[in-house]
């Protein structure tokens, strides 16, 4: 019996959203965006992750001014409580994704392993 992967990529996507990692991210994302003062925050540190990131791949070297100014922002956003609770949930969401990944990986890195 063939299988769609594509249904059950939907079927995993849908369990995502129903998931309760998913839930307490999408509440901590909430709280933050509730909050004038935390969204403000975050969205700075939000734009200078994104320039960061750019820079890199685009092979640009980041200074060490940037690499300070961006341990700083680091330093004052997980100061509040809002969102260092919605970085932590960031990080257990991409954690389970991780997860996912290496289960959806597996049929692959068996074949590959398999004739060495």
């Amino acid at each position: 019996m063939a299988v769609n992967i594509y249904d059950a990529a939907y079927d995993l996507e849908k369990a995502i959203r129903q998931s309760d990692e998913y839930a307490r991210l999408q509440n901590m994302y909430q709280a933050v965006y509730a909050d004038e003062g935390a969204r403000k925050m975050f969205e700075g540190f939000r734009d200078l992750q994104l320039k960061l990131q750019e820079k890199q791949m685009m092979g640009q070297e980041i200074t060490q001014q940037e690499m300070d100014e961006a341990q700083k922002t680091v330093g004052l956003v997980q100061q509040n409580l809002k969102i260092a609770q919605l970085m932590e949930a960031e990080q257990q969401m991409s954690r389970v994704i991780a997860e996912l990944n290496q289960v959806i990986m597996k049929p692959l890195e068996e074949l590959y392993s398999s004739h060495q």
